[in-house]
């Protein structure tokens, strides 16, 4: 590799979940005007997870195209990103490596940041291979998104996982230098580990976004980043698709640019297609964002994308990326309408059912009914450990 090597996203690829509740059927369940969900939040659907699938088997699922259509011997780091951890201690994406069939000279980790942690892997996966330009490194994304039930936060609930392989001379997005960072104690959205339910305020975390979104962007321009009229579109974190349509309004106030309602639909109205049907899934959101965006846009050959990545708490990042000729020919646009369009509908009933399932904490064998139609599944816990399966 040469020494002017551009580095980012070699290769995108996602996956959700078995099962889908409409926000209609939610409506309709709990009496709610439809306008709140559709218009109100920017929301159609949620995933809902099977029994049998987890953080770690939607990232495998996300990952296996990556690797059948890369092969995997200059993968020597797996960096997994979630805020919905199943082990105190134990990397999930040690289960995903094993899945995978990954060589054993491999480092594997998991990041943890709200909302913001896989782009924290992004960046740190640019660095190694800034080191190395003959690695790659796999970045997994896999989050699934649960409040309690008839809450407030229910209705943005969703799960979902983003895999993206980072190399040098990407085939679809040059990540470029300069990036803007923010920082704040905030408690906003938070789990404390004895729940399984996350905590959220929310007005704090909507004026929290939003001040990450003036702060972050600020010092991108004191990095020496790119004018805000140089973008062709903007990737925001989406834990419900309106929110991202008030941040880049946000945005465009704080940096004195008209609030145009039609510059700002051309600006997101194409990202927010995927996360608008299946709910957020906090870590992969904004990479689901991209997904869209390349997935139904013109050729942005050439043209800056910006990305605000958010993770309550909280810590924000501005960045951007560049698409690369010939990108189009590496999408994954008609897997990515499958896996949405593969999820069965579950009535209200069901849903309520899976979202309140567990395991028992006695150390038992405890077996999942076979749900997924996805490549992995969660056979069940016996002696406390996990049992995944390849279907």
């Amino acid at each position: 590799m040469s020494n002017d090597s551009s580095f980012g996203i070699h290769d995108l690829s996602f996956a959700t979940t078995e099962y889908v509740l409409s926000h209609a059927t939610l409506a309709e369940y709990n009496g709610t005007e439809i306008g709140k969900y559709h218009i109100g939040i920017g929301q159609r659907s949620m995933s809902v997870p099977a029994a049998d699938e987890d953080i770690v088997t939607l990232g495998a699922a996300a990952a296996a195209p990556i690797i059948a259509r890369h092969g995997s011997e200059r993968i020597r780091t797996v960096v997994f990103a979630t805020e919905s951890s199943i082990d105190q201690a134990k990397s999930a994406g040690v289960y995903v490596h094993s899945l995978l069939g990954l060589q054993s000279a491999c480092r594997v980790v998991e990041l943890k940041q709200a909302c913001y942690g896989a782009t924290a892997a992004l960046q740190f996966a640019i660095g190694l291979v800034r080191r190395d330009p003959d690695q790659q490194v796999l970045v997994i994304a896999s989050d699934v998104s649960k409040y309690e039930l008839d809450s407030p936060g229910e209705a943005t609930q969703g799960a979902a996982a983003v895999a993206m392989l980072v190399s040098a001379d990407p085939a679809l997005l040059r990540i470029e230098n300069a990036s803007g960072l923010y920082t704040a104690d905030v408690m906003d959205f938070w789990r404390p580990n004895y729940r399984t339910t996350a905590l959220v305020d929310g007005q704090e975390s909507v004026q929290a976004y939003l001040q990450a979104v003036a702060s972050s962007w600020k010092d991108y321009g004191e990095q020496g980043g790119r004018a805000l009229d140089e973008f062709a579109a903007f990737c925001y974190h989406q834990p419900f698709t309106k929110m991202a349509y008030k941040a880049h309004h946000h945005l465009l106030n704080y940096a004195g640019h008209e609030t145009d309602k039609t510059d700002i639909e051309h600006a997101i109205g194409q990202t927010v297609a995927y996360n608008a049907t299946i709910g957020n899934s906090y870590t992969a959101s904004v990479y689901l964002a991209l997904a869209a965006l390349l997935d139904q846009a013109d050729d942005l050959t050439d043209r800056p994308i910006g990305f605000l990545s958010y993770g309550s708490g909280s810590v924000a990042e501005f960045f951007a990326g560049t698409a690369v000729p010939g990108y189009r020919e590496h999408l994954r646009t008609e897997a990515n309408l499958e896996a949405i369009a593969r999820r069965k509908p579950v009535d209200h009933a069901h849903y309520r059912e899976l979202h309140e399932r567990s395991f028992p904490a006695d150390g038992g064998e405890h077996l999942t009914p076979p749900q997924t139609t996805g490549p992995f599944r969660l056979a069940g816990l016996s002696g406390h450990k996990r049992i995944y399966q390849t279907r």
